[in-house]
């Protein structure tokens, strides 16, 4: 009789749990949907499309809810006002980035993607620093752009417009940019080595995007039970890492003080004149993380953005043809675009914006978390809490953007035809944390 009351007991207490985590402690979140002991949401969610399931539940809860997933609350945030709120009003106090454990086994906090706090800062701003003198963001970074436009072209011609799968050499364009900011040099679309930097980057990618990963990191434990997908990860983010320090070492031999090339010896600089600081973060092994998280800010994102945007303009040809008249009364047909010609190309521009908007890269941004307890719309979210930013909301709300689900540069053009800068252009996210991300893929040299 005793063990049977212990266990309703205890059954009791486990259908108790969700709620008790919601509404006792130092926090108070805001209301969401009803979730299962131990489990959460997580059964609740449509994982084909969850973030379409997300602005649904938003349309219930309010454009601030919690979900939980597992036994851990994460709070969700949708539509312009909200996460507006979070990225940019209260941009510091959302600036940590949350537990990630497949990233905190591999990256261990090092890097900028997943790192936090002090660490996260020192790194952050040297980086953006160091990409200021390289030439991101200014006219010095257009002739290594053009030089590889102009080898993407090149491949594409050896296709003698016969039909072929795009997709690999629009990798390799993004790919040997990021690779002569930081290594200095760019690679023939053919070499061994950059074949395999660049099926290191899919791979990992793959592997984080799969369902069961995000399982998880909702449930860390099943790491150690079915470590195959895991073990495959630190195999091959080893294997980069590796790759990186060799090319350090190369560095360090040959290294000018004076004459910095790339992401690497300012780096290496940077490290010699810390060498007596026993808590300073700038370490190889900071260096090599720092660089794997570049490779992923850089390389698939503009890779996809480029194959996405071409399979738009094939099915808008009225776009393409107004493009193409742009083109050629700006630029002509014999010498390459440069940044100086943006300022003249109002459509152009704003196609490129409204292709990043209609193909929704990051429906939902990395997860962040709250670094102190907030109040925020008479609720208290406490320290550590994760956050999720729904920017599929903003870039589809249909105030801004009148035709949410149409290709139409329109959304980014005024009455004259200029273009028109939006507020709810969020593609990446907003505040702090993306700006590196953000500098790093040189989206206006693209």
């Amino acid at each position: 009789m005793d063990l049977a009351v212990a266990l309703v007991l205890g059954l009791f207490c486990l259908l108790l749990l969700p709620l008790w985590n919601q509404s006792s402690g130092k926090g108070k979140l805001p209301p969401g949907p009803t979730s299962l002991p131990i489990l959460g949401n997580i059964l609740q969610l449509y994982v084909k499309a969850i973030s379409k399931y997300l602005s649904n539940l938003s349309k219930i809860y309010g454009p601030v809810y919690t979900l939980y997933f597992g036994m851990k609350p994460v709070v969700v945030f949708c539509g312009y006002e909200a996460v507006k709120e979070a990225l940019i009003h209260l941009g510091e106090e959302f600036s940590g980035r949350s537990s990630y454990p497949m990233n905190e086994k591999s990256r261990r906090g090092l890097g900028i993607m997943f790192s936090n706090g002090k660490r996260w800062k020192q790194i952050w701003r040297f980086s953006l620093m160091m990409l200021w003198n390289l030439g991101m963001g200014k006219r010095s970074i257009e002739d290594r752009v053009q030089e590889e436009a102009l080898c993407l072209v090149e491949e594409l011609r050896r296709t003698n417009a016969s039909p072929c799968d795009p997709t690999f050499i629009l990798s390799c364009a993004p790919c040997n940019v990021i690779s002569s900011i930081i290594y200095q040099n760019r690679f023939d679309y053919k070499d061994q080595t950059f074949l395999n930097l660049m099926e290191k980057v899919k791979e990992n990618l793959r592997i984080l995007n799969s369902p069961w990963i995000q399982v998880c990191n909702i449930f860390p434990v099943l790491l150690d039970y079915f470590p195959g997908s895991y073990n495959t990860f630190l195999k091959t983010f080893a294997q980069m890492r590796s790759y990186t320090l060799e090319k350090t070492r190369e560095h360090q031999a040959s290294l000018g003080i004076n004459n910095p090339q790339d992401l690497i010896d300012f780096f290496l600089i940077k490290m010699e004149q810390e060498r007596q600081n026993d808590q300073s973060e700038y370490t190889l092994e900071n260096l090599t993380v720092t660089i794997a998280d570049s490779f992923a800010a850089g390389t698939e994102t503009v890779s996809t953005t480029l194959r996405h945007g071409l399979l738009l303009l094939l099915k808008h040809p009225d776009v393409t043809a107004k493009i193409q008249e742009e083109i050629d009364r700006v630029i002509g047909g014999h010498q390459s675009p440069c940044m100086q010609d943006k300022s003249h190309m109002p459509y152009t521009d704003a196609v490129v914006h409204e292709i990043q908007r209609c193909i929704d890269l990051v429906p939902i941004n990395l997860p962040h978390a709250v670094t102190c307890d907030i109040k925020l719309r008479n609720y208290l979210i406490p320290k550590g809490t994760t956050a999720l930013m729904l920017l599929t909301s903003v870039l589809h709300d249909g105030k801004e953007f009148p035709n949410p689900e149409v290709l139409d540069p329109g959304h980014f053009l005024d009455e004259g035809g200029n273009f028109r800068k939006s507020d709810y252009f969020m593609a990446f996210s907003a505040g702090n944390k993306i700006h590196f991300l953000h500098d790093f893929r040189g989206q206006d040299a693209y």
